[in-house]
């Protein structure tokens, strides 16, 4: 996991360059949802707030989410509807989400082929992309280790 202190560093640079304002709500969503392992429902990411800013509600934590997405520093996982902080929001291109079904644990890839591949073969069909999310559900490598039976040494 790519340390929050880290990705609130970059925020912060990324938003100074575009000159886009990181204004104390938006850095407070995106440390809230970087320091969680797995993605975060908007109401979870409310209730956190509102715990510490009483005049928190779904409207600012969702124009909060917005700028955020727009600005490539969090994903919307769509199948969990839920949000997990990008931890390289440098990369322009498509991206693919791993998401453990156990743990929750979220891992991204950037395989820009599979989304040129898929762009290219859109437009051969005359269809345009205007959003492409790729998410594949399945288990870690750590929670198939836990959860796999041990051998016994008494094999039939």
């Amino acid at each position: 996991m790519t340390d929050p202190r880290d990705m609130i560093r970059q925020a912060e640079q990324q938003c100074q360059q575009r000159g886009a304002r990181f204004t104390p709500i938006r850095r407070r969503v995106l440390e809230l949802i970087a320091t969680t392992r797995g993605g975060l429902k908007a109401y979870e990411l409310l209730d956190r707030l509102a715990a510490e800013h009483a005049a928190a509600r779904p409207p600012t934590v969702y124009r909060a989410l917005e700028f955020l997405i727009e600005h490539g520093l969090v994903h919307r996982i769509e199948s969990l509807n839920a949000y997990v902080a990008c931890p390289c929001p440098e990369h322009a291109h498509g991206f693919q989400l791993l998401i453990c079904r156990h743990c929750g644990r979220v891992e991204e890839l950037h395989l820009d082929d599979v989304n040129d591949h898929l762009t290219q073969r859109a437009q051969e069909l005359g269809f345009e992309v205007q959003r492409q999310t790729i998410e594949l559900l399945g288990q870690c490598d750590a929670c198939r280790q836990a959860h796999s039976p041990a051998l016994s040494a008494e094999s039939p």
